[in-house]
């Protein structure tokens, strides 16, 4: 995960510094940030010079994948992320219920267009696997987060905006996000493992083999307030990385398409051999 640590230190060495942004926190910027390439060959790439929670980082994919756009569905696995943008002071301004985040990831991926809370769009998860199986030479393969009409009918639209996937000789699967804003000490080494897993499950229900994850920005930040930390996490040396194993004894999950990613659960993966330094504790700005 050395590519993670030059990021941070692009960032900190030729960013610009703005007090004045959206959460009031204040954040160093630097659009021109160099892009991550991480073969998932080689080992899955999740940072090890601080802990980080794979358990959440699954059980959030797995909820983005279901549509689900209620923060209390994610609390019940145990997982919080979500809690500061959940509670009634947050929803209520769009005359939602407490936990309703709106049109968010899982409405997106899975109802794009649509008029929430229907569900009524474009299932683009359902679209890219089919894409994949009967035109693996296309350029089309892509799921957008972005949809000018809702982005500010939610408190936080998304960040990772629009992710590709390439058939490479029909057997190797890549995939390339562009992240228009990335908090990089909190968000995206939480964004890394995610797609990273996303492109393994694609690449299996798919019955195909995981390639490469790309990882580019549109604004790579580091909050004020996630100097030292930072600079804590860049005096570790990082470990070696670990390996994704999916638990599937029958093999019912190969090649089975959309089905098979919807049924996949946490039991269904383990990261073998992931050891990292300690935890590194961070305030949110929301």
């Amino acid at each position: 995960m050395r590519q993670y640590h030059e990021l941070l230190r692009s960032v900190l060495e030729h960013g610009w510094d703005e007090p004045g942004d959206r959460t009031g926190v204040g954040r160093r910027r630097y659009p021109a940030a160099p892009k991550q390439v991480f073969d998932l060959r080689e080992g899955f790439p999740i940072v090890t010079t601080k802990r980080v929670p794979f358990r959440w980082v699954l059980e959030e994919l797995l909820w983005f994948l279901s549509g689900d756009t209620n923060e209390k569905t994610l609390r019940a696995r145990g997982v919080d992320i979500w809690q500061e943008w959940a509670d009634e002071e947050h929803t209520s301004r769009f005359g939602r219920e407490e936990g309703d985040l709106g049109p968010i990831y899982g409405y997106l991926w899975r109802s794009f267009g649509g008029h929430y809370p229907e569900r009524d769009g474009v299932d683009q998860i359902a679209r890219v696997l089919e894409e994949i199986r009967t035109k693996p030479a296309s350029t089309r393969m892509i799921v957008t987060g972005w949809d000018p009409r809702e982005c500010d009918n939610v408190d936080l639209p998304p960040c990772h905006t629009l992710f590709q996937f390439y058939v490479e000789r029909g057997e190797v699967l890549h995939c390339q996000l562009f992240q228009r804003s990335a908090d990089l000490f909190l968000g995206v080494p939480f964004n890394i493992a995610s797609y990273a897993l996303l492109t393994h499950m694609v690449a299996y229900v798919c019955d195909l083999a995981p390639g490469t994850f790309i990882h580019s920005f549109g604004d790579a930040h580091i909050y004020f307030n996630h100097f030292e930390q930072v600079k804590t996490v860049l005096e570790r040396e990082p470990k070696p990385l670990p390996t994704l194993r999916i638990n599937d004894p029958d093999g019912s999950l190969r090649g089975g398409g959309l089905d098979a990613l919807l049924s996949f659960r946490a039991e269904h993966f383990e990261l073998v051999g992931y050891e990292s330094h300690g935890k590194v504790p961070a305030p949110v700005a929301v």
